[in-house]
């Protein structure tokens, strides 16, 4: 009897979650008042890329992933002041969840994590880290190893994140030039 109490206690370990280090840092609409702390609202719209645009993504490298972007506007009365969009990719094993704000030019303002759960690589969250997104748009590589560093044991977290910062400035401009966000 005993011996199968522990074989069952052994059992339910080995298959419990391993992920014990889920954070949630902020929520996106945290993050939007974070980026745009000028803007006295904030309307979300609903983006939908054609099959021109994603095609257009697809030849310069880019996966848009989905046709149906969410995009936060940041406003102040009228005017629009910029763009917030919170996306999520799987880091090594668990999902890593990200806003990424741009201003009405198309560059990046600035990339906040919003949770992340894994073990290793929580180093994304360095401001230093976030700060090389800065002022990147749509032409610049946004590239691990090219304009942006690796962080040594967060190799794959580096990667994700820069990919999918990438996929969004891409998507914002494919929309701006389509008149989706006006």
């Amino acid at each position: 009897m005993r011996i199968e109490l522990a074989g069952a206690i052994v059992a339910a370990w080995a298959t419990a979650p391993t992920s014990a280090f889920a954070v949630d840092y902020m929520s996106a609409e945290q993050a939007a008042h974070l980026m745009f702390p000028d803007a006295d609202r904030l309307e979300t719209r609903e983006v939908v890329l054609d099959a021109a645009q994603m095609q257009a993504l697809a030849a310069h490298g880019v996966s848009a992933r989905s046709a149906r972007w969410p995009v936060t506007i940041a406003r102040r009365g009228s005017a629009a002041l910029g763009y917030v969009v919170s996306d999520a990719v799987v880091g090594k094993f668990e999902l890593i969840g990200y806003a990424v704000g741009i201003d009405l030019a198309g560059a990046v303002t600035q990339v906040e994590i919003l949770s992340y759960r894994e073990s290793h690589g929580g180093e994304i969250r360095l401001p230093a880290w976030r700060r090389q997104f800065t002022g990147k748009t749509a032409e610049s590589p946004i590239r691990v190893g090219e304009d942006i560093a690796n962080i040594s044991g967060a190799t794959l977290s580096c990667g994700h994140v820069t990919d999918g910062v990438r996929r969004i400035v891409a998507v914002v401009q494919a929309a701006g030039k389509s008149g989706s966000l006006a």
